[in-house]
């Protein structure tokens, strides 16, 4: 039975499992299915091949890929190697991977030429190559490639299926406390930092995780929906394999795709956005279109979702809050999946690991709050970063000195050994000299017929801080800012009331793993524009 007792590193984690349940299936892919023991042989014989090509303990591997069995098999070929797995999100262009290959240091870069949603090997044409000069090898998934772009004239380019061949590597480098995944965050106020774990706090969150979410029940499948290149996506696919479950792994994030995979595989475990869940409830009929669900998890990417829970609720589907970010894992805290849909619906909840500890702090005063006082986050528990890799600066900024994560969210203590995410702390106003969350001027604007979302930003007027509102309209609707404004003027308090409200065709992003994420920055730069114009 997997979780008989803990795993000091990921491999020992694979390994215990492949070995208590080894014909069992770990990822289903199409019409392929990978089982523990297969699992752990390709990753033993990949990681002969990665070793072959000069990879050793400390060195990193960018992994560019979508959601296929590549993934998680270069993954624990790295951990058996000791390398670090660099994660490169999907969605990055030349500038983004060039950054994020060039400042890690990535000896090897995996990626898909054949992907039909990608054009991996185009993208790297418009590298500058002088920006990867620690890369040595290009590793292609799938088809092989043709024509390789000038990057990787000087690279050796080597088929997955190659690495595949070979004989297992006998030597395992994994050790509970050596770094083995590299994270990027979202990088939307400055270029991505590099979030770095070890093998124990990854195992260790994994299995924490597979007992408190109930992925050791019988009949348990997760549907891994969200990117493995993100540590959202990835800790839901290793908490499902700690359980010894099976995981479907979706390389696409299509609605209709995802719909038929839901139908066809009938999982008892999802995690996903807001917008996710509402798009799935839009296309599939019925009043309990996704029986086998137990109940989903999901996170608050989008401010004119605010009932998604409750529209969810109605048709079956039991919605719960949760909490994480890259520094800290996903999955480190949710909201119970008993209690009331009001509780339910807000991020943030209980801990997962009972080491797992949170407290508030007043901004400005740094005194700690109680419950019920509105302050910023900090975390600690054994699901915490390494550091930041490469920017020792960066990291003694984040982290306290008794080792509480400074999350730079906004949040209030439960009461009940929970707390409640409001908002970031980057994204709160203050005005007036009051915190104010923005999302409760949003909901306030959304309310008016024709606006389909809104962002509030906050912008230094000679009057003080004001609230600047952005919205995108339906289709068909025009904005009349004054009678915005007078509405907002009779339902919230003066010093909330926006004093612009201007129309947008879509909202400035940055992509993330989850979907993109909405530039506040840019948005404060182009109130402070807007109003210092004629």
């Amino acid at each position: 039975m997997p979780l008989t007792h803990p795993a000091a590193d990921v491999w020992t984690l694979l390994a215990d499992v492949a070995d208590e349940t080894p014909g069992a299936p770990a990822f289903i892919h199409d019409a392929r299915t990978i089982s523990f023991a297969e699992l752990q042989d390709a990753a033993e014989r990949t990681a002969k091949g990665l070793s072959d090509l000069g990879v050793g303990p400390g060195d990193r591997v960018a992994l560019w890929l979508p959601n296929v069995p590549a993934y998680p098999i270069l993954y624990f070929a790295c951990v058996r190697l000791g390398a670090v797995a660099v994660a490169v999100n999907t969605r990055y262009r030349a500038i983004e991977v060039a950054d994020i290959i060039g400042r890690s240091g990535a000896k090897i870069l995996a990626c898909m030429p054949g992907f039909r949603r990608i054009d991996f090997l185009s993208i790297l044409a418009d590298v500058d190559p002088s920006t990867l000069d620690k890369l040595t090898a290009l590793v292609t998934v799938g088809e092989e490639a043709i024509a390789l772009p000038t990057v990787s004239a000087r690279l050796r380019c080597v088929p997955f299926e190659r690495l595949l061949s070979r004989p297992r590597l006998a030597t395992n480098n994994a050790r509970p406390n050596i770094p083995c995944n590299i994270f990027t965050t979202s990088g939307t106020t400055s270029v991505p930092k590099f979030v770095l774990h070890r093998q124990g706090a990854i195992a260790g969150h994994a299995q924490q995780v597979a007992r408190v979410f109930g992925f050791t029940e019988p009949g348990t499948l997760s549907l891994s929906i969200l990117p493995l290149c993100g540590v959202y996506g990835f800790n839901q696919s290793m908490a499902t394999l700690a359980a010894g479950k099976p995981c479907v792994l979706a390389e696409s994030y299509e609605i209709d795709e995802l719909a038929r995979l839901i139908a066809h595989h009938r999982p008892t475990t999802l995690f996903g956005s807001d917008d996710m869940y509402a798009r799935l409830l839009d296309i599939v009929p019925g009043d309990r279109p996704f029986p086998s669900v137990r109940w989903a998890g999901y996170a608050n990417f989008n401010a004119a979702l605010v009932d998604i829970a409750e529209v969810a609720e109605a048709r079956g589907l039991r919605l719960c809050g949760l909490y994480g970010m890259s520094e800290v894992q996903a999955l480190y805290a949710r909201q119970p999946p008993d209690t009331v849909v009001a509780r339910r619906k807000r991020g943030g909840g209980i801990p997962t690991s009972p080491l797992g500890h949170v407290r508030i702090r007043d901004p400005e005063s740094g005194a700690l709050l109680g419950a019920g006082h509105v302050g910023a986050l900090e975390c600690a528990g054994p699901s915490l970063m390494v550091g930041y890799y490469g920017d020792a600066s960066a990291t003694a900024e984040a982290v306290t000195p008794d080792g509480y994560i400074r999350t730079g969210d906004l949040a209030e203590l439960d009461g009940e050994g929970g707390f409640t995410f409001l908002s970031r702390m980057g994204d709160v106003l203050r005005l007036s000299g009051f915190l104010v969350n923005p999302l409760e001027i949003e909901s306030h604007i959304q309310a008016i017929p024709g606006i389909a979302a809104c962002q509030t930003v906050a912008v230094a007027r000679p009057e003080g801080v004001r609230a600047v509102a952005f919205v995108i309209l339906n289709p068909g609707a025009t904005l009349d800012e004054s009678a915005v404004i007078a509405h907002c003027r009779q339902g919230l308090a003066n010093y909330k009331v926006p004093v612009r409200v201007i129309a947008l065709t879509d909202f400035p992003v940055t992509p993330s793993p989850n979907g993109p994420k909405i530039q506040r920055a840019r948005l404060r730069d182009m109130a402070a524009e807007k109003l210092s114009g004629p």
